[in-house]
This record gives structure tokens, C-alpha cells and sequence, in this order.
């Protein structure tokens, strides 16, 4: 999702499974507010999650159980996933201008000088 054009803060923080969670705000109040919000959801996911078993020391049982409560549907897993020198890669896909793409994405931020080579499926 594009940046509203009202926009004046945007944060952007990239999961350790892939997931991308994007704030927009046009104020630092704004701003504030969603950081503690999302602080807020990140403290429920995880309890809730120790609540019913999941190993909520990794911010990857977190998401899985986010996942699951969302209703959302994985492509691949952890177990699947090859390991880079940044932890475990993430799995992404898409259409460009010469067709569909497919492979294995490091785990570094974007922009870092060290982040691994993409493992393109073919």
C-alpha cells in the first residue's frame, strides 16, 4: 500500500518470517498512537499465544499464531526455508515487466551492505 499524500511519518518494519507492517501518520501524535498501539497488539499476540501453547519466545510463534487467527494460508515454512548468515529466508513472489518471479529473500533490512544474494526459483 502506497503512503497516503497526508503523510508526514512513515515507519516501516520488516518481520523476521518476511511480513512487512507499515505505519503512516500525518502527525507525531498520530504516530505515537500507532506505535503504542501496535506495541499493544505485539504484548496480546504474544500471550494469548502463550496461552494456548505456542512458543511465544520467538516472534516467529507470534506471527504464525497472528496468521492463524487472521485466517491466513502459508506458502511455505520454517522448516522449508534455506538459512542465510542473517537467520532464516523468506519466501517471496510476484509479477514483473519480464513475468512471474519466485525465490528466497535474505533476512537483512533492505539498503544493507552484507545482505545475501536473492535464491531465485526457477
Amino acid at each position: 500500500m502506497a503512503a497516503p499524500e497526508s503523510t508526514k511519518f512513515q515507519i516501516n518494519y520488516k518481520l523476521g518470517d518476511g511480513t512487512l507492517v507499515n505505519i503512516y501518520a500525518i502527525n507525531q501524535v498520530e504516530l505515537e498512537a500507532s506505535l503504542t498501539s501496535i506495541a499493544d497488539l505485539a504484548t496480546l499476540v504474544a500471550s494469548t499465544g502463550t496461552a494456548l501453547g505456542v512458543n511465544a519466545q520467538s516472534s516467529s510463534g507470534a506471527v504464525a499464531y497472528a496468521k492463524q487467527a487472521l485466517g491466513a494460508t502459508a506458502t511455505t515454512t520454517d522448516a522449508t526455508a534455506p538459512d542465510c548468515k542473517h537467520g532464516k529466508m523468506s519466501f517471496r513472489s510476484g509479477v514483473g515487466q519480464k513475468g512471474p518471479w519466485k525465490g528466497w529473500m535474505c533476512a537483512a533490512p533492505k539498503g544493507a551492505i552484507d545482505k545475501c544474494e536473492t535464491a531465485w526459483i526457477r
